[in-house]
C-alpha cells in the first residue's frame, strides 16, 4: 500500500513543477486518438466531396449555358407575359420564385415547385427575355441548378435523405476538437524549441512516424482556421447543432432582417385578396397577382426606383393580405442583400429593410457560409477550399500512418498502433475534473452529435479496458 500512497503525495508536486500541460496531455492525446481514428473517416469523405463541389460552378456554367444565355435581340417583353409562357410551359405546381435577368444576355428563370422532383428541391423554368420563348427547364436547389445541386447533396448527405445528414454533422461536430487538441499536442511537444519555425515548417531529416508525425501537425496548423470557419459554418445548417445555433442566433437578434409582408387587415385585406395572391386559398386564378393590379411589372419598377441591383429575385405575396419582396442576391464580394416588400395592388413600397442595417453576426455569419459555399471571393474562394480539402485529406492520410506505424515491430498483418495511455482522468485535481466534466456536458448538449458520439467513445473504451483488465487476472 505503500507505493500507491507516495504516488498519490507526489503527483501534485510534479504537477505544480511541471505546470498543468503534463497533467492534461494524456487526457487531450486520448481524445485525439479516438478522434482521429474513428471520425476521421467522416471527415475525409466530406473533404472528398468538397473537393468536388469546388469546381461545381464551372461545371454549372457549362453544362446550363444554353438554358441560362441567350442572344440580345431589341427589347424585352414584360414580365408577366414571360411568366405566363414559363406557366404555359409547366402547367402545374406553384411559382415560388421569379430571378430576374442580371444581364443583357442572360435568361429569366421562374422557379416552381414540382411534385416530380426529390423534397426541398424546385425546377427553374427558362424563358428568353425578349422572345417569352421557353429555353428549357431543370430541377435546382435553391439557387443550383442540375448537377451542381447534385454535388450539393452529395456533401450534405450522400444522398441518403435526412439521415445521410448525420454524416456532415458528425464530421462538423468533430472536426474544431480534432483540430484544437491536435494544435495544444504540436505546441505542447514545441515549447521547448521555442523556434516558430518548427511549428509551421516540417522536419525533413525525420524519418519514419516523426516525418509523418511533423507533416501531419504542420499541415494542421496551416489549416486550422480555414478547418474552424468550415466547422463553424457547417454546424450552422446541420440538423440538430443547426436548431440550437438558430435558437440562439434569435434570442440574441442575430438573424438576418426581412421586410414585413403584411398589409392592412380588415376590408382592405379583403380587398388586396380580390386582387390574387400566388397559391393563396380562394382566388381563382392563382397566378393572377403577376398581371393584375401593380402586376410582377410594377414590382420590378419598384425595386429599380429604390435603388435595388443585381442580382434581383421577386418573391410573390404568399396568401391575400401580403405583399410582394423583391431582394437582390449579390452573394459573391461585396455583398448585397437589400430588399423591399411591395403593395400588389398599388406597386407602393410597403417596407425596407438594407443590407447595412443587418446585425454584425448576421453579416459575419452569412460570409462565413459563403466562402464555406466558395461563393464569397469567386475562383479564389474555390481555389482556397480545394487547398483546404486537399490539405485535410493529406493530414488524415498521414494521422492513419501514424497509426499504422506505431503498430507493434514484430507485428505481421493488419494490427495496428495502441492508443494513449489510459485511465488520463485520474490525474486530474477534483476541481479541474468537474470543470472539464460540466464544459462537456454544456458542449455536448449544444453539439449533440459530438455529445452522442463523445459518449460511444467512452462506453466502448471502458468496455474494452474492462475486458482487458479481466485478461489479466
Amino acid at each position: 500500500m505503500s507505493v500507491p500512497t507516495q504516488l498519490r503525495t507526489a503527483a501534485p508536486v510534479e504537477t505544480r513543477r511541471l505546470g498543468w500541460w503534463p497533467t492534461i496531455r494524456p487526457l487531450v492525446l486520448r481524445l485525439h486518438f479516438y478522434a482521429g481514428v474513428l471520425v476521421a473517416p467522416f471527415i475525409l469523405v466530406a473533404s472528398v466531396t468538397g473537393l468536388l463541389y469546388t469546381i461545381a460552378p464551372q461545371v454549372e456554367q457549362i453544362a446550363y449555358h444554353d438554358l441560362t444565355h441567350v442572344t440580345p435581340a431589341g427589347e424585352t417583353v414584360p414580365l408577366a407575359e414571360q411568366v405566363a409562357a414559363a406557366r404555359s410551359s409547366h402547367p402545374d405546381g406553384e411559382i415560388l420564385r421569379v430571378d430576374v435577368p442580371e444581364a443583357a444576355d442572360r435568361s429569366t428563370r421562374v422557379v416552381f415547385t414540382d411534385e416530380s422532383v426529390p423534397a426541398d428541391y424546385a425546377m427553374s423554368v427558362f424563358v428568353n427575355p425578349y422572345t417569352a420563348g421557353v429555353e428549357g427547364q431543370v430541377r435546382s436547389y435553391g439557387q443550383w441548378l442540375g448537377f451542381r445541386a447534385w454535388l450539393d447533396e452529395l456533401h450534405r448527405n450522400l444522398h441518403l435523405g435526412a439521415f445521410g445528414r448525420h454524416y456532415s454533422e458528425l464530421a462538423a461536430s468533430w472536426l474544431w476538437v480534432v483540430a484544437l487538441g491536435g494544435l495544444m499536442l504540436w505546441l505542447g511537444r514545441r515549447r521547448r524549441d521555442r523556434r516558430l519555425r518548427r511549428l509551421v515548417v516540417p522536419e525533413r531529416e525525420a524519418t519514419g512516424r516523426s516525418r509523418a508525425m511533423s507533416w501531419h501537425a504542420v499541415i494542421g496548423v496551416w489549416l486550422l482556421l480555414g478547418v474552424l470557419a468550415l466547422s463553424v459554418s457547417g454546424l450552422t445548417w446541420s440538423r440538430f447543432a443547426g436548431a440550437n445555433i438558430g435558437e440562439v442566433r434569435t434570442a440574441l437578434s442575430w438573424t438576418e432582417p426581412t421586410p414585413a409582408t403584411s398589409l392592412e387587415s380588415g376590408a382592405a385585406a379583403t380587398e388586396h385578396a380580390h386582387h390574387g395572391s400566388s397559391g393563396a386559398a380562394g382566388s381563382e386564378d392563382p397566378d393572377a397577382v403577376f398581371s393584375e393590379g401593380a402586376g410582377i411589372d410594377g414590382v420590378l419598377d419598384a425595386a429599380r426606383e429604390a435603388g435595388l441591383g443585381d442580382p434581383l429575385y421577386l418573391v410573390p405575396p404568399a396568401e391575400p393580405g401580403s405583399a410582394w419582396t423583391a431582394a437582390e442576391n449579390k452573394r459573391d464580394w461585396p455583398t448585397r442583400y437589400d430588399a423591399i416588400s411591395v403593395d400588389p395592388k398599388t406597386g407602393e413600397m410597403v417596407d425596407r429593410v438594407d443590407f447595412a442595417d443587418w446585425p454584425l453576426m448576421a453579416k459575419l455569419t452569412d460570409w462565413v457560409i459563403g466562402a464555406h459555399m466558395g461563393i464569397l471571393f469567386g475562383v479564389l474562394n474555390q481555389l482556397a477550399l480545394a487547398a483546404l480539402a486537399l490539405g485535410l485529406i493529406l493530414a488524415t492520410v498521414l494521422g492513419y500512418r501514424m497509426w499504422w506505424l506505431r503498430r507493434p515491430r514484430d507485428a505481421h498483418g493488419p494490427r495496428f498502433g495502441r492508443p494513449a495511455p489510459r485511465g488520463a482522468w485520474r490525474r486530474l485535481s477534483w476541481p479541474a475534473l468537474v470543470a472539464l466534466v460540466a464544459t462537456t456536458a454544456v458542449v455536448g448538449w449544444f453539439v449533440p452529435m459530438l455529445g452522442v458520439t463523445l459518449i460511444g467513445f467512452l462506453v466502448v473504451d471502458a468496455a474494452i479496458g474492462l475486458a482487458r483488465s479481466r485478461g489479466r487476472g
